[in-house]
C-alpha cells in the first residue's frame, strides 16, 4: 500500500499540465499565467499629480509659505499648457500630468484661494512631494508578472493598466462528477428501504468548482456494468472523471474493472490513509487527448477528503499552478486529543486565526460516514498514527477547506 507521499508523487508525475489558451481578461481570474508579461511602456507614463492641490516650484516656498499666482487649471486627462515659473503656480487634479517646473504639489488642504492667487500655509512641502515621477511604478522592458502565477484582481488590473485586453493562460479543466451504487437516490426523492441520498455528487461539485474547474454532474451509475461502462464513457470526455463508490473489495465494486475496460490504466490504487484508503486513480492516452480518473471511496468523508487531497491536487497541476500540492497551516491544538487510529489520519478540524496566530480544535467526529459531523469543520489536521496522545499547544499540520 503507498505511503500519501508517494501518492503524491505518482500523482504529479502522471498529470500534464493543460495546453495554453489565450482568453480576455474578463475571463482568466483565477487562471495561470503561461507566460511572462513585459511592459510595453513606462508606469505612469508621465510625471502625475497624487492630489487635488496646486503644482509649485519648491524654491518659491520660503520657510514652507508663499503667496503665489495661479495661470492655470489642470484636470485629469489634459495636457498641461504652461510651464510654472518663478511665484506662479496651477491649480491640479489627482491623475494630472504635472507641468513643466514644477517640482511639488500643495495639497489644496493646505491653501487658501483668493481669486487669482493662492496662499500657501503649510510648512511640509519639499521637492517631490505628493507626486509620482514617470516609471516609477514601473519601467519599459521590465517583466511585470511571471508564468505560473495566478491571476486575482490586483494581477489582472496590472495587466489592464499595461494595455493587455488579453493574456495566455492555462484553461479551466472539465471534471465530471459520477456517483455509483444501487442504493443512491436523488437528493430530492424519498429514500426507501436501504437508500440513501446521493450527497456524495453535490459534495464534489462543490469542491471541484471551487477550484475553477468547470464540473459536469453525471448523476447516478447503478452496479451494472452495462450502466456504469456506458457513463464511464460519458465522463471520459472530460479532462478528468472523478467517481465515488465501487473501488473497495466487494462483489459489486465494479468501477476499477470497468474502468480498465474503457482503457484507463491505473497509477495506483489504495493508500495508507485514514479516511480514504481504496482510493483509486489511472490515466487513459488518446491521440486527442489524455485523460484521468479517481475512484473515491463511497462513504462521504472518504471522498471528501481524497478530493481535497488528491483530486484538487491534480487540478491545481492541470491549470498550471507552481505549487500544486495542499498546503498545510501550522496550527495550535486547543484541546488534548487520544488517537486511536493506526493510520496516518485527517480529521475534520476547526481552524481559528487569533492574535497568536492559527488555533486549531477537532470537532466530534464518527468516521467516514458521518459526513454530518464535519459541518462545524473548515479544516482537516494531520495525525501522523503514530502519536497516541495530543496535548494543547502541540503543533499539527492543518488543511483549511
Amino acid at each position: 500500500m503507498l505511503t500519501i507521499a508517494t501518492a503524491f508523487e505518482k500523482l504529479l508525475a502522471t498529470i500534464a499540465t493543460l495546453p495554453p489558451v489565450r482568453l480576455s481578461l474578463a475571463e482568466s481570474l483565477g487562471l495561470t499565467l503561461a507566460e511572462d508579461v513585459v511592459a510595453s511602456g513606462d508606469s505612469p507614463p508621465f510625471d502625475k499629480s497624487l492630489m487635488d492641490g496646486y503644482a509649485v516650484r519648491s524654491a518659491d516656498l520660503v520657510e514652507g509659505a508663499a503667496t503665489l499666482d495661479v495661470i492655470d487649471l489642470i484636470t485629469a486627462g489634459r495636457v498641461p499648457t504652461k510651464p510654472v515659473g518663478s511665484g506662479q503656480s496651477i491649480q491640479i487634479m489627482t491623475g494630472a500630468p504635472i507641468p513643466v517646473g514644477a517640482d511639488l504639489v500643495i495639497r489644496v488642504e493646505e491653501t487658501v484661494r483668493d481669486g487669482d492667487r493662492v496662499r500657501v500655509v503649510t510648512r511640509s512641502g519639499f521637492a517631490g512631494a505628493n507626486l509620482l515621477r514617470q516609471g516609477t511604478s514601473v519601467r519599459k522592458g521590465a517583466t511585470v508578472l511571471q508564468a505560473g502565477l495566478k491571476l486575482n484582481g490586483a494581477r489582472i488590473g496590472a495587466l489592464a493598466e499595461l494595455g493587455r485586453a488579453d493574456v495566455l493562460v492555462h484553461r479551466r479543466p472539465t471534471v465530471a462528477v459520477l456517483a455509483t451504487g444501487d442504493e443512491l437516490v436523488n437528493v430530492d426523492e424519498q429514500p426507501g428501504p436501504g437508500q440513501i441520498r446521493n450527497s456524495n455528487q453535490a459534495m464534489l461539485v462543490a469542491q471541484i468548482q471551487a477550484t475553477g474547474a468547470i464540473t459536469v454532474p453525471l448523476g447516478i451509475a447503478r452496479d451494472d456494468r452495462d450502466d456504469l461502462g456506458s457513463k464511464i464513457a460519458v465522463g471520459l470526455q472530460s479532462d478528468v472523471l472523478v467517481l465515488s463508490g465501487g473501488v473497495s473489495a466487494g462483489t459489486l465494486d465494479l468501477v476499477p474493472s470497468e474502468l480498465t475496460a474503457a482503457g484507463v490504466v491505473e497509477v495506483f490504487h489504495k493508500v495508507e490513509i485514514k479516511p480514504g484508503k481504496p482510493i483509486w486513480f489511472g490515466k487513459r492516452s488518446g491521440e486527442a487527448k489524455q485523460n484521468y480518473v479517481f475512484g473515491l471511496p463511497g462513504n462521504p468523508v472518504s471522498s471528501m477528503v481524497c478530493c481535497e487531497l488528491f483530486v484538487r491536487t491534480a487540478i491545481r497541476r492541470l491549470m498550471g499552478e507552481s505549487d500544486a500540492l495542499p498546503q498545510a497551516i501550522p496550527a495550535q491544538l486547543e484541546h488534548s486529543y487520544a488517537a486511536r487510529a493506526d493510520r496516518p489520519t485527517y480529521h475534520p478540524a476547526r481552524l481559528t486565526w487569533t492574535k497568536t496566530g492559527p488555533h486549531v480544535s477537532l470537532v466530534p467526529w464518527h468516521g467516514s460516514s458521518d459526513l454530518c459531523g464535519t459541518v462545524a469543520a473548515n479544516a482537516m489536521v494531520y495525525l501522523s498514527g503514530e502519536a497516541k496522545q495530543y496535548e494543547p499547544g502541540m503543533i499539527l499540520e492543518t488543511y483549511a477547506w
